[in-house]
């Protein structure tokens, strides 16, 4: 199979990259309505739908910040706004869903940790979404810089480059893997599996963005780089509090 892989149905080129995006969309929620069956929800329903609106809201205003900010353009124009307003990235959704999440709760009042439930979801939602970045080879900003290591791969242009999508495909299983484990075998306090989730996913895309022809502002790190660092300084309590109860139980 070459890559970019662009299936052809009715004399019409489809966009693998898309409609894995919606599926993974679709399974995602699915997935999180099998979930939420199965354990009982100390959220109220209404208060569980104004928290899905809020992350809704945060997720598609933080995707496409942080999609502009990480590609900049230089001039605006009416020929660019589609452009514009397509990019987008799953790092900056899950930190404005965050955020919307903490302001939709602020605002109802609700108090109680609400993230658990949706960590497995988004892992498969995330996974699915992959499949399509990689199947898209170069025609997607998820492919890595030129390389000789065994693992180099020719994603549409003719040269070997690391195939980043791939990395995280096989990260995302171990992720998947462990924390299932951890939320079975250990006592978790409401909350914690989605920090621990967040803390993970970031910390391997701070690393795993080195290997991609990123433009590095600040510090020499680019736009993600920066983010991840923000969702670690936001969690930093949490970090310390941690290292804590590990240090008194060695």
């Amino acid at each position: 199979m070459e890559l970019p892989f662009e299936p052809i149905l009715f004399g019409y080129t489809l966009n693998i990259h898309l409609i894995l995006e919606y599926l993974a969309f679709f399974l995602a929620f699915r997935y999180y309505v099998f979930l939420r069956k199965k354990k009982e929800d100390y959220i109220s329903s209404h208060n569980r739908l104004s928290i899905i609106l809020g992350a809704a809201a945060g997720a598609l205003i933080g995707s496409r910040l942080v999609g502009v900010l990480e590609n900049p353009l230089v001039t605006f124009s009416t020929e660019n706004m589609l452009q514009i307003l397509n990019t987008k990235t799953i790092m900056g959704g899950l930190f404005g869903g965050l955020l919307g999440v903490e302001i939709a709760k602020k605002i109802i009042g609700e108090t109680k940790s609400s993230g658990d439930l949706f960590v497995l979801p988004i892992i498969v939602g995330i996974f699915i979404g992959r499949i399509g970045c990689f199947l898209s080879g170069i025609n997607e900003f998820t492919y890595g810089i030129e390389t000789k290591f065994f693992f180099g791969m020719n994603l549409g242009d003719g040269i070997l480059r690391h195939p980043v999508a791939l990395y995280e495909l096989v990260f995302l299983i171990i992720l998947f893997i462990s924390l299932k484990y951890l939320k079975k075998e250990y006592i978790l306090q409401s909350g914690e599996l989605f920090k621990f989730f967040m803390l993970a996913y970031f910390g391997f895309r701070f690393f795993i963005e080195f290997l991609k022809p990123n433009t590095f502002f600040i510090l020499s790190l680019s736009t993600i780089q920066i983010l991840c660092i923000v969702c670690y300084v936001y969690y930093t309590k949490f970090i310390i509090l941690k290292i804590k109860n590990a240090r008194k139980k060695i």
